[in-house]
């Protein structure tokens, strides 16, 4: 049979614990909305509508807005979300649109941003997919692009 071992004895405390300055890099916590999207997405908007778009994707969306457009670009209206950025060309007159494929979204609840949505009094209209979980809601932001809001669902 094997003797237990003896207990460990601690030093007594010799004083206050210092700290010092942590010196690894901050990260930044992503926002709550991704796009589905291979890239950066570029929309149009006309003049006038900054307020009203900044209310739209971050008030309701979650995006993050930039205020230093990049160099070399026309851009005006940056948003940053999980993993690309929504870049808006502000335009004097509004522009012909050649298709109206949806901007389309994922945030973490659809149940919450519904709510949102109607306490804001905006339409919105809700799809309900083939499958279980695949709802979306179906609006427009305040430049008349279309924008399609899915959730994340996770699969067991």
């Amino acid at each position: 049979m094997i003797d237990p071992p003896e207990p460990i004895q601690l030093d007594p405390p010799t004083g206050e614990l210092q700290l010092g300055d942590d010196r690894r890099p901050k990260l930044q916590v992503p926002p709550p909305v991704r796009m589905i999207a291979i890239d950066d997405c570029v929309l149009y908007c006309p003049a006038g509508l900054e307020r009203q778009l900044d209310e739209f994707y971050v008030g309701l969306l979650g995006f993050e807005r930039e205020d230093s457009p990049t160099e070399g670009t026309e851009h005006e209206l940056v948003y940053r979300a999980e993993n690309f950025r929504l870049r808006f060309e502000v335009l004097e007159r509004p522009v012909e649109r050649e298709d109206f494929r949806p901007l389309t979204l994922v945030v973490e609840s659809i149940s919450d941003l519904a709510q949102r949505l109607t306490e804001a009094e905006m339409e919105f209209q809700r799809q309900r997919g083939l499958a279980p979980g695949q709802d979306n809601l179906l609006l427009s932001d305040p430049a008349g692009n279309p924008v399609s809001v899915g959730q994340y669902r996770i699969a067991i």
